[in-house]
C-alpha cells in the first residue's frame, strides 16, 4: 500500500496557508466555531471545485466515502450537509474573496511573461456565463425552466494587448 500524500494534499501545500488564516482572523471566521474551522471548509469547498461536484449532497457523498482520508486531507471536522450549509451560510464570504484575490496576485507575475500562442493586435474579450440554480418558490421572478428558477452570470474582462495599429 503507497505510504505517501494524497494528491490533493500535495496541490493544497502549495497555497500559502498564512494569507488564509490572515484573513479567517480579519473577519472573525472561526469565531463561536466547535467543530468544523475556516481551513476544512476551504478544503471541502477546493476538493468539491476539483471533483467536480454539484451539490452540497454530491459533495457529502464524496467526501464520505472516502472518511478515512479526510484526515490526511487537511478536513479535521465531520463533513455532512448541514454543516456545510451553515458554514456557507454563516461565514464571511469576504475571506475567501480576499484569499482569491492573493492567489491571484501570486499566480500573474508567474505568467506574464506566457506566450499565449497567438499574435493579437487589439482588445481581447473574456466573457464568462454561468447560470446559478434558484428555487422557484423562493424566487419566482428568475424563472429560468417550467420547473426552477435561475440567473445567469456574466463577467467581461477586457484589455489591450498590444498597441494599435498607427
Amino acid at each position: 500500500m503507497y505510504a505517501g500524500q494524497l494528491v490533493f494534499s500535495q496541490i493544497m501545500a502549495h497555497l500559502p496557508m498564512p494569507v488564509l488564516r490572515r484573513c479567517v482572523r480579519r473577519y472573525g471566521g472561526n469565531r463561536y466555531v466547535k467543530t468544523f474551522p475556516c481551513l476544512s471548509q476551504f478544503l471541502c469547498m477546493a476538493f468539491a471545485q476539483l471533483a467536480r461536484r454539484e451539490s452540497l449532497r454530491d459533495i457529502e457523498v464524496c467526501l464520505r466515502a472516502q472518511h478515512n482520508k479526510l484526515y490526511h486531507m487537511g478536513i479535521r471536522g465531520k463533513v455532512s450537509r448541514n454543516t456545510l450549509a451553515n458554514a456557507n451560510k454563516q461565514r464571511d464570504w469576504r475571506i475567501y474573496a480576499e484569499f482569491a484575490q492573493a492567489l491571484i496576485r501570486i499566480a500573474r507575475p508567474l505568467y506574464a511573461e506566457d506566450d499565449l500562442g497567438l499574435e493579437l493586435d487589439n482588445t481581447v474579450y473574456a466573457l464568462d456565463a454561468s447560470t446559478i440554480d434558484l428555487c422557484l418558490s423562493v424566487f419566482p421572478w428568475a424563472l429560468f425552466r417550467s420547473t426552477k428558477s435561475g440567473v445567469k452570470l456574466c463577467y467581461q474582462r477586457c484589455e489591450l494587448v498590444s498597441d494599435p495599429p498607427v
